[in-house]
C-alpha cells in the first residue's frame, strides 16, 4: 500500500519518466510512502485505474504530456468516477497550462504549472496532513538547481539495463522561438558540475552505458559542455558506451568542435534542429539562427567527426510557403545528414505561437497532438500531402533502406519535388501510410520512382535490388552517406 502513486503513460517501455523521477527524489519523508507506476500507450485507462487503486493511494500525481493528453483524460475520469476522495494531482506542460476549461482542469483536484520537484513535498504536507484548501492552479517558481536531490538513483536496474537514460545537465532555453514551450523559460540555468559528474560516475558504475542528455542548447555554454564531454572521452574504454546530446548547430566553438570528433564511431548522436533555413520565417517566430554557419558546421560534423547527425525541419512554420520549405529540405539534403526528421508544426498550449495564430490564418487540429490544419500559405490538401511526404520520407530515406535509389532518383532533380511526387504516387496506390512490409515497401519503391518521368526504370529496379542485398550486411548506410557513418538512433 501507498500513500502517494505518482504514475503517467509514457510514449513507449523504453522511455522512463524522468520527471516522475525527479519528484519521487525529492519527496523528503514521503519518499518512502510513495510508489512510481508507469505505463506506456498500450496500457488501457481502466486497467491503469485497476494497477493504481489496488495501493488505495490517498493521492495520485500524474504527468500530462502531448503525447498521453487523451489516455490521461480517460483515467482521471475513470478514477474520479471510481474514488472521488483519492486527490488528483497533474502536472507537466499540457496540465499546467490548459485552460481553466479543459477536461484535465475540471477533473483535477489540483494541477501544477512549471516544475515541481521543489514543491511537491510541501503540496503533500498541505493535503495529507494539514488538510489545507490549495488553488486549483498551483504555480510553480522554478527551483534553485543546487538545492534538488538528482534522480538518477530512482532508475532501477531493470531501467538501466532495458531502457533509455535520460540525465540533465541544465534546464531552460536561452531561444524565444515561437513553437517551443522553452520560449517560456526565463534563462538557463545549471546543475552543479561536479556534482552532476559524480552521478554520472556511478551510474556507469551501476552499469549505464546510453545517456540521452534532454538539456535543450547543450552546447551554449563550453566550459560547463567540454568538461562534461571531457568526463565520457576519459571513459571511451567503457564497452557499449554511447550518448545523445541537443546541440546549437551554428553554435560550435573550436573546442567543442575538438571534444567531438575525439568520439570514435557509434557513441555519439547529435541532434540539432535547423526547423527552417528562410531567414523571414526565422524572423517571425524569433529563432536566432546563422544559417551559413549551421550548414557549414554540419558539413564539418559529417566530415571530421563520427557522430550521427540526427536534424529536424518543421512543415507549416509561419510565413513558410510550400516553395520555401522545398528550398530548405532540399539545402538540408544536399549536407547529406544521416536523418532528417521532418514534423508538422504543432501549437503547444502557452507557447507565443498563439499570439501569430491569426495573421497567418492558422488553424489547428483541437486534438492532441494539435498539428496545423492549414494556414494563410498551405491549405488543408497541401498540408495532407506534406504529412504523408513525411511519414514516407521516414520509412524510406531516414530508414537508410534505399541510398543508392535515393542517389539516382535525385540526381540533377530537386529531391525534394521527386519525392514529393513519389510520395503522392505511393498514397494513391496503396491508400496507407503504415503497416507496409519491406518486401512490398521496396516494390513499392521500385514501381513508383521507376514511373517518374526522366527516371531509368531498368536503373532504378537495379539499384533497389542492390540496396536490398545491402539492407541484410550488419553495416548498411543512410541516405548519401558510406556505410561507416550508421551510428544507432535512440530517439
Amino acid at each position: 500500500m501507498a500513500e502517494i502513486v505518482l504514475t503517467t503513460f509514457n510514449a513507449r517501455f523504453s522511455h522512463p519518466s524522468m520527471g516522475l523521477r525527479c519528484l519521487l527524489a525529492n519527496l523528503g519523508p514521503w519518499r518512502h510512502q510513495t510508489r512510481l507506476i508507469e505505463f506506456d500507450l498500450e496500457r488501457r485507462p481502466e486497467e491503469a485505474v485497476e494497477i493504481i487503486l489496488a495501493e488505495q493511494p490517498r493521492l495520485v500525481g500524474c504527468g500530462v504530456y502531448v503525447w498521453n493528453t487523451e489516455l490521461v483524460t480517460r483515467f482521471a475520469t475513470l478514477l474520479k468516477a471510481i474514488r472521488p476522495q483519492t486527490l488528483l494531482i497533474l502536472g507537466g506542460p499540457e496540465a499546467g497550462h490548459a485552460l481553466d476549461d479543459h477536461p484535465l482542469a475540471r477533473l483535477a483536484d489540483h494541477r501544477v504549472s512549471g516544475e515541481g520537484d521543489a514543491i511537491f513535498s510541501t503540496l503533500c504536507d498541505a493535503l495529507l496532513i494539514e488538510g489545507a484548501s490549495l488553488p486549483r492552479k498551483i504555480i510553480a517558481p522554478a527551483p534553485d538547481l543546487t538545492t534538488l536531490r538528482f534522480p538518477y538513483d530512482e532508475y532501477d536496474d531493470q531501467d538501466l539495463a532495458h531502457r533509455h537514460l535520460y540525465v540533465e545537465s541544465s534546464r531552460g532555453c536561452p531561444y524565444l522561438c515561437a513553437f517551443c514551450l522553452s520560449a517560456l523559460d526565463e534563462q538557463v540555468r545549471r546543475f552543479p558540475l561536479q556534482p552532476f559528474l559524480a552521478q554520472l560516475e556511478r551510474l556507469i558504475q551501476r552499469g549505464a552505458r546510453h545517456f540521452k542528455f534532454v538539456d535543450r542548447t547543450f552546447n551554449l555554454g563550453e566550459l560547463h559542455a567540454g568538461a562534461i564531454l571531457d568526463f565520457f572521452l576519459a571513459r571511451l574504454e567503457t564497452p557499449g558506451l554511447f550518448v545523445h546530446f541537443e546541440m546549437v548547430p551554428d553554435r560550435l566553438t573550436p573546442g567543442i568542435q575538438a571534444r567531438l570528433a575525439a568520439f570514435p564511431a557509434g557513441s555519439l548522436q547529435l541532434e540539432l534542429g535547423v526547423q527552417s533555413f528562410n531567414p523571414e520565417v526565422l524572423r517571425k517566430i524569433q529563432r536566432h539562427q546563422d544559417n551559413d554557419r549551421a550548414e557549414t558546421h554540419l558539413r564539418w560534423l559529417l566530415t571530421a567527426t563520427h557522430a550521427h547527425l540526427h536534424t529536424d525541419l518543421i512543415i507549416g512554420l509561419p510565413g513558410e510557403t510550400l516553395e520555401s520549405f522545398a528550398h530548405g529540405f532540399d539545402r538540408l539534403l544536399a549536407v547529406r545528414p544521416h536523418e532528417i526528421q521532418v514534423g508538422i508544426l504543432k501549437r503547444l498550449a502557452g507557447t507565443p505561437l498563439t499570439g501569430l495564430t491569426a495573421a497567418e490564418e492558422m488553424i489547428f487540429d483541437p486534438a492532441p497532438p494539435y498539428e496545423l490544419l492549414s494556414s494563410r500559405h498551405l491549405d488543408f490538401m497541401t498540408l495532407r500531402r506534406l504529412k504523408r511526404f513525411a511519414r514516407y520520407w521516414d520509412l524510406v530515406g531516414n530508414s537508410g533502406r534505399f541510398p543508392e535509389t535515393l542517389r539516382i532518383a535525385f540526381a540533377d532533380r530537386s529531391p525534394f519535388a521527386t519525392f514529393l511526387a513519389f510520395a503522392d504516387w505511393l498514397h494513391a496506390a496503396t491508400g496507407q501510410t503504415h503497416q507496409i512490409a519491406l518486401p512490398r515497401l521496396a516494390k513499392l519503391v521500385e514501381e513508383g520512382f521507376s514511373a517518374l518521368a526522366g527516371l531509368d526504370p531498368d536503373r532504378i529496379a537495379q539499384a533497389v535490388a542492390r540496396d536490398l542485398r545491402h539492407h541484410q550486411r550488419p553495416e548498411s548506410s543512410r541516405i548519401g552517406n558510406p556505410p561507416a557513418r550508421q551510428r544507432r538512433h535512440l530517439t
